[in-house]
This record gives C-alpha cells, sequence and structure tokens, in this order.
C-alpha cells in the first residue's frame, strides 16, 4: 500500500466568518430558548418535573435517537422456538 503525505489544510477568512456567523446565530437562539423556558415557568416546577421523571427523559432521550422499543413476548415459544420433547 503506497503511503501519501498528509493533506494539508488550509483555513480561509470566508470560513471564519461563517463559522463565527453560524456561533452567533446559534447562541441568540440559545438565548431565546432560555428566556421561552424562562417566562413559561415562572414557579420553577417545568424544569423539576422533567428532570424528576425518568420515564419522561427516557421517551425523550427514545425520540430523539428514533428508537422505537417493541414489548418482548414472555412465552417460551418465542424464546426457543417450536421444540417437541
Amino acid at each position: 500500500m503506497l503511503r501519501r503525505k498528509p493533506t494539508r489544510l488550509e483555513l480561509k477568512l470566508d470560513d471564519i466568518e461563517e463559522f463565527e456567523s453560524i456561533r452567533k446565530d446559534l447562541e441568540t437562539r440559545k438565548k431565546q430558548k432560555e428566556d421561552v423556558e424562562g417566562v413559561g415557568t415562572s414557579d420553577g416546577e417545568g424544569a423539576a418535573g422533567l428532570s424528576s421523571d425518568p420515564k419522561s427523559r427516557e421517551q425523550m432521550i427514545n425520540d430523539r435517537i428514533g428508537y422505537k422499543p417493541q414489548p418482548k413476548p414472555n412465552n417460551r415459544t418465542s424464546q426457543f422456538g417450536n421444540f417437541e420433547f
């Protein structure tokens, strides 16, 4: 197998400007989201309610990654097949 020299990456001014603009945009979105959550939960009950319920947290994670758990059947034929003795 042939080895080649590592490719040199150059950072251009346009790339830096694009990165800065995207970062600022994300920061403003994050601040707006925090402001909306802060106004919606004036008594502080909403944030504590989400973190204290493990089922809703697990469901939120499953929704985020696209996992849809299927219930497992609890009989022996599903585990071992149809073996007759």
